[in-house]
């Protein structure tokens, strides 16, 4: 049974509770590289199963992910309480071959759009921290707990990561 966006922004929520997220995110490309370092191709597209992403997948995914967020931050910042969309993942997955990307090349991306994304974060004022987009899945999200959101997706990716290099083939 797949979980509600309730429950998922739940989980999600609990790998960065009583964290910095700013910090969380800041360190992400970092422990990526340091997992990446030594593995071979055929390590990082291994599927731990038929219906699981690999580390290549998850790289993808990471960076795109991080495309979205980057749009979704613009436009809440440009105008308050706008409507956020979703966007399928799996879909996102096929249509843009995340199984044959090459992984080093997706955590370069992931780490170039993530920087310049803190940066903004970085630049903006205090006061726009409260601003928000109506995601049309989970509801009301403010800067503040997006920022607290990507970095809890961040550490629920490393922990799949960690997990598939640690597995025995």
């Amino acid at each position: 049974m797949r979980e509600t966006a309730q429950q998922y922004t739940e989980r999600i929520l609990k790998f960065s509770e009583g964290r910095d997220g700013l910090e969380l995110q800041q360190s992400m490309p970092q422990k990526l590289a340091g997992l990446l370092e030594g593995k071979t191709q055929e390590e990082l597209t291994r599927r731990p199963d038929p219906e699981k992403w690999s580390v290549a997948e998850i790289l993808a995914h990471l960076g795109d992910a991080e495309i979205a967020i980057s749009w979704r931050m613009r436009q809440i910042l440009g105008s308050n309480g706008v409507k956020v969309q979703a966007f399928d993942q799996e879909a996102w997955a096929k249509a843009f071959g995340y199984a044959n990307r090459d992984p080093r090349e997706s955590l370069e991306f992931f780490r170039v759009v993530r920087g310049r994304n803190l940066a903004l974060l970085r630049s903006i004022p205090g006061e726009l921290w409260d601003n928000y987009g109506m995601h049309e899945e989970r509801g009301k999200e403010s800067i503040r707990h997006m920022v607290k959101l990507t970095a809890g997706h961040d550490l629920n990716h490393l922990r799949q990561i960690e997990a598939i290099l640690n597995e025995k083939s």
